[in-house]
């Protein structure tokens, strides 16, 4: 086999590499929304609209990363980016669900969008690895 070819054999192995770090980044994405989704239709946001923030923050995400769905570079740098605000989010969401239920559904919410995060920190971490 040539030099040439296995540069390519390796591009294509990384591209897909890459491309199953965006699809696992979209699956943890998924979780993400569902917690906005139980968040937002909850009796409690009327009480504590502090909770909102957690629902803005992961529509907010959602929203940029699926603009870059088919590119996994950019993907990834749109997450670095926005990943932060998401950390704040959950934490203040950590905060703010105990005082607005001690509800089962509001603890399970809390580790969920806790798990989410550590989640899309991992595969950007690989991903970033894997970019170079």
């Amino acid at each position: 086999m040539s030099e040439t070819s296995n540069q390519n054999s390796s591009n294509d192995e990384n591209r897909l590499a890459l491309q199953k770090i965006v699809d696992r980044c979209e699956q943890v994405m998924a979780h993400a929304w569902m917690v906005r989704t139980f968040v937002k239709h909850s009796e409690e946001v009327e009480d504590f609209p502090e909770l909102m923030g957690i629902v803005r923050t992961v529509f907010d995400i959602s929203r940029a990363l699926e603009t870059c769905r088919d590119d996994p570079a950019k993907y990834l740098k749109m997450l670095r980016k926005k990943i932060s605000k998401l950390n704040r989010a959950s934490l203040a969401f950590e905060k703010d669900a105990p005082l607005a239920s001690t509800h089962t559904n509001f603890q399970q919410a809390v580790c969920s969008i806790k798990a989410c995060c550590e989640q899309l920190q991992h595969y950007l971490d690989e991903g970033t690895s894997l970019l170079g």
